[in-house]
């Protein structure tokens, strides 16, 4: 066994005004900055979104696609905006396919060039937040971008070695230099990058708003961008783009909800792993033991099986929610469950020739009854905010439109090719979008809001978190700090060796196939909470050493 409880790399931050958790320090800071000029959590996260674009420009920015789970003040339940963008008009599987930019993501041929760029949502997503909830001027919440990009922000390890990895991809495309320079060098940790174009956008998008990046003369440039570097983004995809409220789905938890992202997000299977875990007692999983870690790793692949079957755009294919979340489901799933031997799971990818023996979608009918951002803010008032955006690798597409400086997602990646999958790609569709902020109530009053980056670990990742807080009592540094696992395809288990080598025996004992990715991986997730105390009126924030993220009180 080992000591979870173990004293973590920093302490939890705590305050009693407002909080703002986010993966970069200095975007932090923006955010924290807006709360104490009397913003709200609202006009901090427009703030904060901005400043990721500039300071984290490998994870976020105007050319992504994103989610935000909301609670405004005084009501009992979250609303969600929609901003995950739409595969462009000309998106048909024929026209998706790019050789040279294909590369097998968990045994999968996916594109991830610019063919794989989607309509972007993340600035059509924070115009309509401010413009519904904003209090303040919306230049105090871009301009601190705007200093960042063009006076300089310093590289972090993990900057550096992201933009390492990312060489590849970026050395493709002319705007590899806005970062490589003409040498292609690989800037130096503590070094000073400044982006004088994308400063120039967003200046232009301050002066002219959103229509000037989707109707006017940015939207061109980044379209003819597009064109030249053989992109499927045309005009008219930007110009009918609008991002959308819905609402979200939820289970009841013991005494808590816990609410999340509906379709096209998969948030579905974060609800449907802790409501396989309802029928645990506590016994049955005790804190530190391969047995409980064993069960969630088993857990976590069933709901797997059955996000893969449900998950999508919600015009084309139907999730059977209630049947997930129920009950009588979630104890027939328990009785799937092999307690002793690891069983083998296609992966987090539509496989139309399944492994033999995989695990498959559980019978819901029965008669007995996949690189990302996040940031949460709390404010004064308990205005609640928690969104998750990406560009889906690191870059995105690799390819800076034109002279924008704005990088393309290439979150079409995550669409399939094979016309027999629910998610294949299709003109207008909405992907399988895998983020899934996340927010927890206890007596009708908001308690957790949490998220992270990582792919499809995101939906592993958060229900390990969910659960180090509600049933061992974590404080939320803590429960960020745990080492966790991410489940891959077959026998596969990436895994952080903290949990030390007796259970790493005992598991692969167990016939798991352990990946050990280390002590502190950035494959696990790059977590950022804020844990809400009602009783006495105090945000604890918590943030993941495994990335840049640091929380900002005050």
């Amino acid at each position: 066994m080992i000591n979870l409880f173990e004293n973590t790399t920093r302490p939890p931050v705590i305050c009693s005004n407002g909080m703002v958790s986010s993966a970069h320090p200095l975007a932090s800071n923006v955010g924290a900055k807006i709360l104490m000029t009397g913003g709200n959590a609202f006009d901090a996260a427009v703030g904060v979104a901005f400043a990721l674009g500039v300071v984290e420009p490998y994870m976020s920015g105007p050319g992504g696609i994103g989610l935000a789970l909301i609670t405004k003040a005084g009501a009992n339940v979250p609303e969600v905006l929609n901003f995950s963008g739409l595969a462009p008009k000309l998106a048909t599987p024929e026209n998706f396919k790019d050789n040279e930019n294909t590369v097998t993501i968990g045994g999968i041929s996916t594109n991830v060039g610019i063919k794989a760029g989607m309509v972007p949502g993340n600035l059509a997503g924070w115009f309509e937040l401010h413009n519904k909830y904003g209090s303040i001027d919306l230049k105090m919440l871009i301009e601190p971008a705007i200093n960042y990009a063009e006076n300089g922000f310093p590289v972090s390890k993990f900057a550096h070695e992201t933009i390492k990895l990312s060489v590849p991809i970026l050395s493709k495309y002319p705007s590899s230099n806005i970062f490589l320079g003409n040498a292609g060098k690989i800037p130096n940790i503590g070094s000073i990058i400044k982006l004088p174009q994308f400063a120039q956008s967003l200046k232009d998008i301050l002066k002219g708003g959103k229509d000037v990046f989707y109707k006017g003369y940015l939207a061109e440039k980044m379209v003819q961008g597009s064109k030249e570097l053989g992109g499927l983004l045309r005009l008219d995809d930007l110009e009918s783009y609008e991002p959308y409220w819905q609402i979200p789905i939820k289970i009841n938890y013991k005494d808590y909800e816990i609410y999340t992202t509906p379709p096209n997000s998969s948030g579905f299977q974060i609800l449907q792993i802790m409501k396989m875990l309802e029928t645990y007692s506590e016994g049955e999983m005790e804190l530190g033991s391969v047995d409980a870690l064993h069960s969630m790793i088993e857990i976590s692949k069933l709901c797997i099986a059955d996000r893969v079957e449900y998950a999508g755009d919600p015009k084309f294919i139907d999730a059977p929610l209630e049947q997930l979340f129920s009950t009588q489901y979630a104890n027939r799933q328990k009785s799937r469950l092999n307690l002793h031997q690891a069983q083998v799971v296609a992966g987090d990818r539509y496989v139309k020739n399944k492994p033999i023996n995989s695990l498959s979608p559980g019978d819901i009918f029965s008669k007995e009854g996949g690189l990302t951002t996040h940031f949460s803010i709390v404010d004064k008032d308990r205005n609640a905010i928690s969104v998750t955006q990406t560009l889906g690798g690191g870059f995105g597409t690799g390819a800076a439109l034109s002279d924008t400086g704005i990088f393309l997602n290439n979150m079409g990646s995550y669409f399939d090719e094979d016309t027999s999958s629910p998610n294949v790609i299709a003109p207008g569709k909405e992907v399988d979008f895998v983020v899934a902020p996340t927010q927890v109530y206890q007596n009708g009053q908001l308690i957790l809001s949490i998220g992270t980056p990582g792919g499809y670990g995101i939906l592993h990742t958060t229900p390990q978190i969910l659960n180090n807080i509600l049933n061992h009592n974590m404080n939320i540094q803590q429960a960020i700090e745990v080492p966790r696992f991410r489940i891959g395809s077959g026998l596969n288990v990436d895994i952080e060796d903290r949990f030390g080598g007796e259970i790493l025996n005992q598991l692969n004992e167990k016939g798991h196939e352990l990946n050990n990715v280390g002590s502190w991986s950035r494959t696990v997730g790059g977590a950022q909470g804020i844990f809400v105390d009602n009783k006495v009126g105090a945000y604890w924030g918590g943030s993941d050493p495994r990335r840049d993220g640091y929380s900002v009180g005050w």
